[in-house]
């Protein structure tokens, strides 16, 4: 199975300009910073919640809990993967009971990476709501989960697979759409 390009859906000023629009839509909805918390799932959802972080604190002058969220273990096709999956580390080094948290990841596809994600979450704690925050959402879903913040919709077909690059793993930031071929 070979990937092509077949298109490049935002560059790093389509990304840097949805992070602002998605944090204002954080601050509008939630009123403000009050008990607010930003957790990104490992990989790319990690940086992007850093990113609106920061942006968040930029437009309220305040910052808000940021945490990274490992959810390896608590996938559904952990049977699936490699012998020994790799287990990054959980850091959410705040108490969730209360806040209002938005979880964080590059691509909504199928939902089970949220659902994974949700499992995680409440093991640690328990938030007062639960708001999902994506780059990306995809379609295809498998199980009723739907993003509150989205940078952009785009409809695929199941051959189609989206790219999300952030300068903080790969070196640069872009998001592109690309074909499986045989």
């Amino acid at each position: 199975m070979k990937l092509l390009d077949k298109a490049l859906l935002m560059d790093d000023d389509a990304i840097r300009r949805a992070i602002t629009r998605i944090a204002h839509e954080i601050l509008e909805k939630n009123e403000g910073i009050e008990n607010l918390a930003l957790v990104g799932i490992r990989r790319r959802g990690v940086p992007l919640a850093k990113r609106l972080q920061e942006k968040i604190q930029e437009i309220e002058g305040s910052t808000v809990p940021f945490g990274a969220l490992d959810i390896t273990l608590y996938r559904d096709d952990l049977t699936t993967l490699d012998v020994q999956p790799v287990i990054h580390k959980t850091e959410v080094p705040f108490s969730l009971n209360g806040k209002k948290v938005v979880l964080v990841d590059d691509v909504l596809y199928t939902g089970r990476t949220v659902r994974a994600a949700l499992d995680a979450l409440i093991d640690i704690g328990r938030p007062q709501v639960i708001q999902l925050a994506v780059l990306i959402d995809r379609g295809h879903k498998e199980l009723p989960i739907r993003a509150d913040y989205v940078g952009k919709n785009v409809p695929t077909s199941k051959r189609e697979v989206i790219s999300v690059r952030v300068m903080e793993v790969d070196g640069e930031d872009g998001v592109s759409i690309q074909d499986m071929v045989d």
